[in-house]
């Protein structure tokens, strides 16, 4: 199980990642659109688009790698004081009820994006991005990994209770 446990966050840490170059990626595009904009009056719905699709997978992805980095939000007034059994019990109720929501989000989503797909849904606005299909997709994409991680965090968790990390 730790080998499984531990290829399962090396591919999140690859999907943090892969963030990273989205994020490097919208800096450059928010700049371009900016400059443009203000110092040649140019503008394109198309690049404003991308923009929010960019952020869009950018948060979606970056939910699993920040659940792994323990970069989530925390109430630690309560949670610091707790015995190390204390904190694990508060981690594996808390990671199962983030598991069952993800699991749900995704389940949810999924009819959304195939919905999408099969109307060949594009952007409402002329100059528009199409097959917006592909950015919703990432709604069940990103759930999916969040709950990935979520099961590999319980079970590493597991593991460290029971001496085996």
């Amino acid at each position: 199980m730790e080998r499984a446990v531990t290829a399962i966050e090396a591919f999140i840490d690859g999907v943090g990642k892969l963030t990273l170059w989205i994020a490097l990626l919208m800096i450059g595009l928010v700049a371009t659109n900016v400059l443009l904009r203000y110092s040649m009056s140019v503008g394109s719905v198309w690049a404003q688009e991308l923009e929010w699709h960019l952020l869009a997978a950018l948060i979606l992805l970056g939910i699993c790698y920040a659940l792994q980095r323990g970069d989530n939000v925390r109430v630690d007034v309560f949670y610091a004081g707790y015995s190390a059994r204390q904190k694990a019990i508060v981690d594996l109720v808390s990671l199962a009820l983030l598991l069952g929501v993800s699991l749900l989000f995704v389940k949810i989503s999924v009819p959304y994006v195939m919905q999408s797909y099969v109307i060949a849904e594009g952007s409402p606005d002329p100059g528009g991005i199409a097959y917006r299909w592909v950015i919703k997709a990432f709604i069940p994409l990103g759930y999916g990994l969040v709950a990935v991680q979520c099961a590999a965090a319980m079970a590493r968790r597991i593991l460290r209770e029971r001496g085996r990390v």
